[in-house]
């Protein structure tokens, strides 16, 4: 989780508009916004690499970093509801979005436990 968000992340930074489908060229505010949502993307991960990295893992850093997502994921769902179906591949990140949480929450307790 935490190596693939600061893959996506530093790929919005060094790309913005380009790393956005179906975004064209929509201009400099939506670029400039992209490229700090990139940064942001980044910053999360690294918080998932550093609760990683703890033994045992945090069972509180997992929940509370598998809420950010989810809430990504129902943000969409917003989205979707206002704006209309988006490009396929944001579809597959919503379900991704939606559906990782959930294991996320059940298996966050686990390493505590052991």
């Amino acid at each position: 989780m935490g190596w693939a968000c600061v893959a996506i992340g530093l790929f919005h930074v060094a790309l913005g508009n380009a790393a956005i489908p179906d975004v064209g060229s929509a201009g400099a505010t939506v670029d400039s916004w992209g490229r700090f949502m990139g940064a942001s993307f980044v910053s999360y991960g690294l918080a998932w690499l550093w609760a990683a990295r703890q033994r045992p893992i945090p069972a509180t850093a997992v929940r509370a970093l598998s809420a950010v997502f989810l809430l990504g994921g129902l943000d969409r769902l917003i989205s979707l509801a206002a704006h209309g179906w988006p490009q396929w591949f944001q579809i597959a990140l919503t379900v991704i979005e939606l559906g990782l949480p959930p294991v996320l929450f059940w298996l966050a307790p686990s390493e505590e436990r052991e």
